[in-house]
């Protein structure tokens, strides 16, 4: 049983994005993620406390959305396609409504060709912190404009913003969504 992300050097191999989202669709018992560098990352199942505060997340994320009605909330099933190549999930993301209808309905159907506005990072007991800092940078260099990761091992959270240095934040601690999620807070008193 994998007990942490396995990543596969395709150096000599190199996927179109139809043939990744084939090899998606046709293993969906596994996770996947592309890198920028074109590395394939396979994703084990998390436990049952990151997937319970990974679900808490969502619910957050959406019960926000549903009473603004600002945008589409997405799960970590969702890849997108990012604009520097990269194909990311997150465990919670948040895309701009006109932003989300400006693709065509075949974008939206397989992994959308589309940065989020704003995306959750929950570090689990098996994630490396280095390779997940180097995703967070990843997603600022694709566009997205705030996020967060969360590190309940070393109770503290990251804050990423655009054109900013990385924010630390000691847990427990309230995280606002800023001008890119008016109104959202998230009370992070249970980590």
């Amino acid at each position: 049983m994998v007990t942490s992300p396995l990543t596969l050097k395709l150096d000599t191999v190199h996927l179109t994005d139809e043939q990744f989202y084939q090899l998606c669709q046709n293993n969906r018992e596994l996770q996947f993620e592309r890198t920028v560098k074109g590395e394939l990352i396979i994703m084990p199942p998390v436990g049952g406390e990151s997937g319970n505060r990974e679900a808490d997340l969502i619910i957050d994320l959406g019960i926000w959305n549903r009473q603004t009605d600002l945008g589409y909330t997405f799960s970590s099933s969702t890849i997108f396609k990012l604009p520097n190549g990269a194909d990311r999930s997150s465990d919670a993301a948040w895309v701009q409504r006109e932003r989300w209808q400006a693709l065509t309905p075949e974008q939206r159907r397989k992994f959308p060709p589309i940065a989020p506005d704003f995306v959750i990072e929950l570090r689990s007991a098996i994630d490396n912190l280095e390779m997940l800092r180097q995703k967070m940078q990843e997603y600022l260099d694709a566009g997205v404009k705030l996020a967060w990761l969360i590190n309940p091992q070393q109770q503290q959270v990251e804050i990423y913003r655009q054109g900013q240095n990385v924010e630390l934040r000691n847990l427990p601690t309230q995280l606002s969504g800023e001008d890119v999620l008016p109104r959202f807070t998230l009370n992070l008193s249970c980590y």
